[in-house]
């Protein structure tokens, strides 16, 4: 996979790329072998730059509010889904789009709260959600899209840093990382947040407890 991944990264194939680092990085996980996890962060962080950059060079940002402004053919560019879509229905665009090597870059806003501020969310095994300033005149830039995506990984990192207790095992926070990876696929620092807990569980001791993790209260997720 990460021959095939390397190849891709190559010809400038940054979703097969990206695609195939995930896949690895999933089989390496089943395996224990962090050792390896930590290795393929590097070439996948590379792989979603490329994919996130393509889709910004892209003037275009597509809001979507209802099932007919997603245009039959979607291109590589930049996606905001708004209400009365929900951040699962941005997951299921984004994973349909990757499947058919489409470099979607997508980001839902949930509705305006009473302060004027857009919660925007990212879906994965966890939900992560942040409230940030909306652009001006609602309309958004690749500039908000890109500073928008970036805060979401930055809370991304703080809730998987915040979730373990303190003798938690080491092999858990990366799984609080994974958990949290579909929220933010193309964030930078979230990646290398999740190489260096690969790192910190390499040879780390196991622990025969389950890990249990709270439950998600979050009427709007799913």
């Amino acid at each position: 996979m990460m021959e095939a991944a390397s190849v891709a990264l190559a010809n400038s194939s940054y979703l097969d790329a990206a695609m195939s680092c995930r896949d690895a990085l999933m089989l390496a996980r089943n395996a224990n072998d962090f050792a390896s996890m930590a290795r393929i962060c590097l070439p996948m962080l590379e792989a979603q730059r490329g994919v996130r950059l393509n889709a910004l060079e892209t003037p275009t940002i597509i809001t979507a509010t209802n099932s007919t402004d997603i245009p039959a053919d979607p291109q590589s560019c930049c996606y905001l889904f708004a209400p009365n879509f929900v951040g699962a229905d941005a997951k299921r665009f984004r994973a349909a789009a990757n499947d058919a090597g489409i470099g979607a870059f997508v980001l839902t806003r949930e509705p305006t709260t009473s302060k004027g501020r857009w919660p925007i969310v990212g879906v994965a095994d966890r939900v992560v959600r942040i409230q940030i300033d909306p652009p001006p005149n609602n309309r958004p830039t690749p500039e908000w899209f890109a500073s928008a995506a970036e805060a979401l990984g930055d809370q991304a990192i703080l809730d998987a840093q915040n979730t373990a207790a303190p003798d938690d095992p080491k092999q858990w926070i990366v799984d609080d990382f994974l958990d949290r990876l579909d929220a933010c696929p193309e964030h930078e620092k979230f990646i290398k947040a999740l190489a260096d807990a690969c790192h910190d569980a390499i040879n780390a001791p196991s622990t025969p407890r389950k890990r249990r993790r709270g439950i998600i209260d979050d009427p709007y997720s799913f």
